[in-house]
């Protein structure tokens, strides 16, 4: 390693940012190594035309090594598209609830399910399951609380609530037949998952997978076979049938940053089981340190529910919270701050966050609370 990539990296803080999220640095790395001269391409790849074999081949890679980390069945395919979650709110219903008098049932237990459902209710095709909003989605549902809809095409819930911290430890059993459709923009590649439970997961890249730009759809392809009410871009088959999968233009330097995060997975990790262990390994470390203080400090989720993606407590005081975040900063302990809807501080601890910055916080958590008890 050379001086100045030392001194950079020393100069680094623990980012704990809910996304654009933190990145491996050996995925920085090679990002430095190649970015004016791909693998003697003579270009960077922000340069290289989509339709060229060199980005072509970087594409096809990226999809070889997801499927194998993922497991993903041949009978699934994966899409490299644009417009984040919130443009897959409109997408999902339009495409799999278009038959007449069908619904999506929606699982609302955060600000994210929240918007999922609100866009599809505003197509008239959102129908609201359960509604963690009186539970301050502080917890998820236990199945005997779901109001499942009699005509209801698919059931969407998102599997991590980055603003409030809860998580899905288990697939929710949806009724016999009905495709599972989840957005797993938080905790994609964070842990095994057997796609095989699901019609779709998608994800923007920029929490664990890489930056952000890239919206990853793995869809079973007989939901493509629905009859459809969207068209053009909006349309899932218009993607997955165009050539290369490229139905136009696609995020071509995010695409090459998921093709390396995927690798560092695979080859410095050992896979997603591996990448599990280490996350609850993570988390356990910060919870441990808030429950040794539960008088000072109040993490907001219920235990069985917690997140290990997204850490959200909070002290007595919104002051005390600011002083938090701000002593934090002097310690190289980055963007600690809550949501503005919740407040508080929030700890995003993604498969790119080293179990030494988790241990530096949770030490802070300890003095700070033993400073200010």
């Amino acid at each position: 390693m050379n001086v100045a990539l030392s001194t950079a990296q020393d100069q680094r803080v623990y980012n704990f940012s809910a996304g654009p999220a933190t990145l491996p640095l050996p995925v920085l790395e090679e990002i430095k190594d190649e970015l004016l001269n791909y693998r003697g391409s003579g270009m960077s790849v922000m340069e290289l035309s989509h339709r060229g074999q060199t980005f072509i081949e970087i594409q096809r890679e990226t999809e070889r090594r997801m499927r194998e980390l993922m497991n993903i069945p041949a009978e699934y395919s994966v899409l490299f598209v644009q417009g984040g979650g919130r443009l897959q709110n409109v997408m999902i219903p339009l495409n799999l609830a278009a038959a007449e008098g069908t619904v999506g049932d929606y699982l609302v237990t955060g600000a994210w399910s929240k918007y999922s459902f609100q866009d599809a209710q505003a197509l008239g095709r959102g129908h609201l399951a359960w509604d963690g909003a009186p539970h301050r989605f502080a917890r998820l549902p236990s199945n005997e609380e779901i109001a499942w809809a009699p005509n209801a095409s698919y059931v969407h819930f998102t599997s991590n609530e980055t603003i409030h911290g809860i998580q899905f430890h288990s697939v929710p059993q949806a009724p016999r037949g009905v495709p599972l459709i989840c957005d797993s923009s938080s905790d994609l590649m964070s842990r095994p998952v057997r796609v095989a439970d699901y019609g779709m997961i998608y994800a923007c890249a920029q929490k664990n997978a890489g930056i952000a730009g890239l919206t990853i759809v793995i869809i079973r392809r007989d939901l493509l076979e629905r009859v459809t009410s969207a068209s053009g871009y909006l349309h899932y088959r218009a993607h997955a049938d165009s050539e290369d999968q490229m139905y136009n233009t696609p995020p071509t330097f995010p695409i090459y940053v998921t093709g390396l995060v995927c690798k560092w997975l695979q080859d410095e990790i050992g896979g997603l089981e591996r990448m599990a262990a280490i996350n609850r390994d993570k988390a356990a470390v910060l919870y441990r340190a808030l429950d040794e203080h539960a008088g000072f400090y109040i993490p907001h989720a219920a235990r069985n529910d917690r997140s290990l993606m997204n850490v959200a407590f909070r002290t007595a005081s919104p002051e005390l919270d600011d002083r938090f975040v701000a002593e934090a900063r002097r310690h190289r302990l980055s963007d600690l701050k809550g949501h503005r809807s919740l407040g508080g501080m929030r700890a995003s601890i993604y498969n790119a966050m080293p179990l030494a910055g988790v241990e530096a916080l949770a030490q802070f958590v300890r003095d700070f609370a033993q400073r200010n008890g």
